[in-house]
């Protein structure tokens, strides 16, 4: 027993600075790698602000649903409505909601390029980033296994164009799964229950992840506990 309280006198010490690490690894990710391609600058949003917001959501929300558009396009339009859900705040994020839906549906479509799956895939991350009401409501849309399934596919292409394409949708879905699972109880929960994670996030934690603030496959691995295992 004095060995036990010992060890965890040593180990939470180490594990809180780490989180705070985490945390502020992922704010600066977002800012510098995520939000500085598309917005220059987060203002607070006032009631204009969010009316604006929401009429911007509806139009992107109108291309995104439109299925007789190519699917990047789609997905593009899909991206936006992340983007104007996070600097929107609460509000815009709720307008986001039943838009988030059709992202759901065509995150499932094998038929997919690389890019669209990222674009889709970064979509999610924003509107989830540091929302536990979004975060809950991707939970109850299946948006968990749906995003899981990307780490467990494995690509058969000899290409290094295709294999790197593979690569960089599975680095996004780590760092998507991580913004959804920092503070989120619920989702730490969820995420254990799939046994074979730990190994796909094992595996790619070994791999370079070149332009990455942080090695996201082996923060989500911290994030859920699984290096007790």
């Amino acid at each position: 027993m004095a060995k036990s309280s010992c060890f965890c006198v040593r180990i939470w010490p180490n594990t809180y600075r780490y989180f705070v690490r985490l945390c502020q690894h992922l704010y600066n990710f977002w800012n510098v790698t995520v939000k500085g391609c598309f917005v220059k600058k987060k203002e607070e949003v006032s009631s204009v602000d969010s009316i604006f917001h929401k009429e911007k959501i509806v139009v992107f929300g109108h291309t995104l649903k439109d299925k007789s558009l190519p699917l990047e396009q789609r997905a593009q339009a899909a991206q936006k409505i992340g983007l104007l859900a996070f600097t929107g705040g609460r509000p815009a994020s709720r307008f986001a909601t039943e838009y988030m839906k059709e992202v759901a549906n065509l995150l499932q479509n094998e038929e997919m390029t690389p890019k669209v799956k990222i674009l889709l895939i970064q979509s999610v991350a924003c509107w989830c980033y540091l929302n536990p009401v979004s975060q809950k409501k991707a939970k109850h849309m299946q948006l968990i296994p749906i995003l899981i399934n990307f780490l467990e596919r494995r690509s058969n292409s000899t290409k290094q164009s295709e294999i790197d394409e593979n690569r960089l949708i599975k680095f996004w879905t780590c760092y998507a799964l991580s913004a959804m699972t920092c503070n989120n109880l619920s989702i730490v929960n969820e995420l254990k229950e799939h046994h074979v994670l730990k190994y796909h996030l094992h595996e790619l934690a070994y791999d370079v992840w070149v332009g990455w603030p942080e090695n996201f496959a082996e923060v989500l691995h911290f994030l859920i506990g699984l290096y007790r295992n």
